[in-house]
């Protein structure tokens, strides 16, 4: 892996195969090897990026006590920069997604194109008011459940009430998928697992009303719905958008359905502008 130093943390990604920039951003607790289907797929024409986020991976933790959205996109912007990616076709994956998503809201048209898999603009994935969301804010809840359990406890609640409301398998319908990723949670301290959820729940998404930027949306058919209806918004809200939906699969749906999300990748990238 490579590292990029910044003033606050050093950021660790990898870089495999020559051609046009493609930048694969990960899911919360989760790192670059998400995307190893992806990788594996196209790196035979593209210059794929893989950047472990803060707290995840090989970065880990870095020096600030709060994390955002907001700064996990400057940090792409810096890597963008420090490898003279200037048209980056970006790919983001849950809150991979929403960094995506901050990243063409700051450059409507500065992106060659973005595919946003198990597309979420806000946790949880209602819009409401920043007063409401602090008046009702589960971080006290959470603080106690990790002090108590641990992460890898505290995912597996979070992930037992999602299935109870909407009765869908939501993360992965593949269970062996499912315990990785639940696996993988267990790897990070719960004092990045805090700052992590709390970066998740107060984004405040953008309008991205004026985004240029070519947007495919690819949701799992196990999605949770509100998170499917914000896939819609986003699609409406883009000059160029198109929506998808792939069977048999859930949240993780680049690894439930890598074949078919290589695919529609495949398909989008084709079609965009030379």
């Amino acid at each position: 892996m490579a590292e990029l130093e910044l003033e606050d943390g050093t950021i660790w990604y990898e870089t495999n195969g020559d051609g046009p920039p493609l930048v694969f951003v990960h899911g919360g607790w989760m790192d670059g090897t998400a995307w190893e289907p992806q990788v594996e797929h196209f790196a035979d024409d593209y210059r794929v990026v893989t950047p472990d986020v803060r707290g995840h991976g090989e970065t880990g933790r870095t020096e600030p006590g709060q994390y955002s959205i907001g700064l996990f996109t400057d940090d792409l912007e810096a890597l963008c920069s420090e490898l003279a990616i200037d048209r980056p076709i970006l790919c983001g994956l849950s809150l991979g997604s929403m960094v995506v998503q901050e990243y063409l809201d700051r450059h409507p048209d500065g992106a060659a194109g973005a595919i946003l898999g198990g597309a979420v603009r806000s946790m949880p994935p209602i819009e409401l008011p920043t007063d409401v969301k602090s008046f009702w804010s589960p971080l006290p809840a959470l603080s106690a459940s990790l002090s108590l359990s641990g992460t890898e406890a505290t995912f597996r609640s979070m992930l037992y009430s999602i299935q109870a409301t909407t009765g869908q398998r939501w993360l992965s319908v593949d269970p062996e998928i499912r315990a990785d990723a639940i696996g993988e949670v267990g790897d990070i301290s719960t004092a990045e697992f805090r700052k992590i959820f709390d970066a998740l729940y107060r984004y405040e998404p953008p309008a991205l009303t004026g985004v240029e930027t070519p947007t495919l949306v690819v949701h799992g058919e196990q999605e949770a719905p509100l998170v499917k209806r914000q896939g819609q918004q986003i699609v409406s809200a883009v000059a160029d958008g198109d929506q998808l939906e792939l069977d048999n699969s859930g949240h993780l749906v680049n690894r439930d359905r890598p074949r078919a999300f290589n695919a529609a990748t495949s398909d989008f990238l084709a079609g965009l502008p030379a």
